[in-house]
């Protein structure tokens, strides 16, 4: 896949069906893999976070999720083939397990959220095999011991794949510590998918999300948690937006103006010569301007 370098992060420019495509290579391939999701609230901690940056370049997928990153790939001249919705990936690739015969596991989510997750997956995708869930109090990633046991559990249930909704960036960061030894196949970052899927919360009407106003139903449903995280990280955003692209306006001016000025030192050699030839005699004739072999007078032969 082609990679895009946008606001700093390098992202595969691919769509839904090869995210698929990847995700069962690795399975059937036995080789770990994983994923990040990146969101306007992602590029922002990313730029403060040297962490999660380490996170993200050493990602095997970066596949962008906000509908802004779409748009500004477009004006900065890179587009981007589509939206990769963390939501959507996520009920595609249990769709996608339960038709090779995959296991999955759920770690972490709100209270209940992964376990009544499970049950709605297992009813819409008969024959999906869940290896197994758990829900951690948010307080989890802290204690390496409790890590290592998580680890362990996933491990012994034989899982292919690996949700981790535990929200960003302690989501990404305990994939890219504990991920491998997992001894699972792919494990990405969903944040509250678990919830959504559970239909625990409601997920914006289509019209909305193919708008890039998915942000403001969650911020309307979830007013207290979001509505200063929104507003803080959304300036952020706007400010590195207006920055990348006057710097992008920029270089595109430099680089219509380059050829240009070679064409006009280019147009008249003659012209040039004339401006910077000196003249080698006193008096209005210079030496563009010096009688020619046809303009010499024929001597007689002896």
């Amino acid at each position: 896949m082609d990679r895009v370098n946008l606001l700093g992060v390098s992202i595969d420019n691919c769509n839904m069906q090869e995210v698929m495509d990847r995700i069962g290579e690795a399975v059937e391939g036995r080789q770990f893999l994983y994923a990040v999701n990146p969101n306007i609230d992602h590029i922002i901690k990313l730029r403060s976070d040297p962490e999660f940056l380490n996170v993200y370049q050493n990602a095997d997928l970066v596949v962008t999720d906000g509908v802004p990153l779409l748009w500004a790939s477009h004006v900065f001249g890179a587009p981007l083939q589509e939206r990769i919705n963390g939501t959507d990936l996520f009920e595609l690739a249990c769709e996608l397990a339960a038709q090779r015969g995959y296991s999955i596991y759920l770690l972490g989510g709100n209270p209940g959220a992964a376990k009544n997750a499970c049950t709605k997956l297992a009813a819409r995708f008969p024959g999906l095999k869940i290896a197994g869930w758990e829900y951690h109090p948010y307080d989890f990633g802290g204690d390496v011991s409790e890590n290592l046991e998580a680890q362990a559990r996933i491990r012994k249930s034989g899982a292919d794949i690996l949700f981790v909704g535990l929200g960003a960036p302690k989501q990404e960061k305990w994939i890219f510590d504990y991920g491998r030894g997992t001894g699972v196949a792919f494990a990405i970052g969903v944040g509250g998918s678990f919830s959504v899927v559970a239909g625990e919360i409601r997920r914006a009407p289509l019209w909305m999300q193919h708008s890039g106003l998915e942000w403001l139903w969650r911020v309307l449903q979830e007013p207290r948690r979001l509505w200063r995280r929104y507003l803080t990280e959304g300036v952020a955003f706007f400010c590195l937006f207006l920055a990348e692209f006057a710097k992008t306006l920029l270089r595109r001016l430099t680089r219509a103006r380059a050829p240009r000025r070679a064409a006009n030192l280019l147009r008249s050699p003659h012209a040039q010569l004339r401006r910077h030839t000196p003249s080698f005699r006193s008096g209005p004739l210079a030496v563009a301007d010096a009688p020619t072999e046809e303009d010499e007078p024929i001597s007689p032969a002896p």
